[in-house]
């Protein structure tokens, strides 16, 4: 690891003036995948801008009914927040789909959003990589790509990214707060993470010193879930995964969001597919006509097709697990209804058949 040098801000505005005094700076939050690059030799910063001990570690909510998670607020802290877990169960399992309990514990929301890709070429410096070394080409293409992308990518990089956080954040449609040189500014978390182009080694549409200091979340509609098909149960990236937001009304779908992960440069935002869901019939038909006008588009590569049948058979599966859970809800509450009419119904019986004051006995 290269020497490099360290300050701490004490607040957020500090830390985007430091930034822009220093050469060669980046933001260190949690460390869990930077500190890694570094040892690695991928990343060679001249100075690091600690981040993590800003007062961005809370988790309030917003004046429109839903939530904000401050950029330094730990995965499992995130994950295990009442309001998280009650209203946007897909955000908390997708956090606790991501990482060991140890690496929750120091992870931030912020830093989860900047994780860069685990291709083998960009995190091994003697290999070309246009991520890494704009130019160099990308071995990846001809080489070992079984878990690089099938959407969105380039001839200049097929890499993917690895954040489950992210993935349901898009699905959320979620937005990131920004503060920089020239002030604040929010992003949608659709439009944060680029597609490689001709410029892979630009992940994001930050701007130089920008720090995301939260994250907001709207007022959740329907109900939502996150699912990860990976190579191992313990802890690996995904192969694909799939968040979805589904909201039913008299068997149809009156709204929908779908995400998938593991496919793409960023969260890859399944927008023709949900055109296919609103509107229609909450059935299996449905969904599998909706996975496929979104897959359609998949360009896989030689060893990585395998993805384009397992993202649409996972997306099925939650998108119906999805729909099952609205229909066992709407009988549940249609039961309770019928069993609070019939107890109205006893109780004006039995005041009917009561003896009154001025009565027989």
């Amino acid at each position: 690891m290269k020497p490099f040098g360290y300050v701490r801000a004490a607040t957020p505005a500090e830390a985007v003036s430091a930034f822009g005094a220093h050469e060669r700076a980046r933001y260190l939050g949690g460390g869990t995948n930077l500190v890694d690059l570094m040892k690695l030799g991928v990343e060679t910063p001249g100075t690091l801008i600690d981040v993590s001990r800003l007062p961005l570690d809370r988790i309030e909510p917003t004046p429109d009914g839903g939530l904000s998670v401050g950029a330094a607020v730990r995965n499992s802290d995130l994950a295990a927040h009442p309001a998280v877990r009650g209203r946007y169960p897909a955000l908390s399992r997708a956090v606790l789909a991501g990482a060991s309990g140890q690496l929750r514990n120091v992870a931030t929301t912020g830093g989860n959003l900047l994780q860069r890709t685990r291709c083998l070429y960009f995190q091994d410096t003697d290999k070309p990589c246009n991520k890494r070394l704009p130019g160099s080409g990308c071995p990846a293409r001809d080489g070992v790509h079984r878990d690089l992308a099938v959407l969105g990518h380039s001839e200049g990089c097929v890499a993917t990214h690895p954040s489950d956080m992210a993935v349901a954040l898009a699905a959320l449609d979620a937005t990131v707060i920004l503060l920089g040189p020239d002030g604040g500014r929010r992003v949608a978390v659709t439009d944060f993470h680029r597609l490689p182009g001709a410029r892979p080694d630009r992940d994001t549409v930050l701007r130089p010193g920008e720090l995301i200091t939260a994250v907001e979340l709207p007022p959740p509609v329907g109900r939502s879930t996150y699912r990860k098909a990976r190579d191992r149960a313990s802890y690996a990236f995904a192969l694909v995964s799939v968040a979805a937001v589904l909201d039913l009304h008299d068997g149809r779908v009156r709204d929908a969001a779908l995400a998938f992960g593991g496919v793409a440069h960023r969260p890859w935002r399944a927008y023709a597919a949900e055109a296919v869901l609103r509107g229609a019939p909450a059935t299996r038909e449905t969904f599998r006509r909706a996975a496929d006008a979104e897959l359609d588009q998949a360009r896989p590569l030689r060893d990585n097709a395998f993805k384009v049948p397992l993202a649409r058979r996972l997306a099925v599966s939650v998108l119906a697990g999805l729909a099952e859970a609205h229909a066992d809800a709407d009988a549940d509450a249609e039961a309770d209804a019928d069993a609070e009419a019939e107890s109205e119904a006893g109780s004006e019986s039995g005041e009917r058949g009561a003896p009154g004051a001025d009565g027989p006995a």
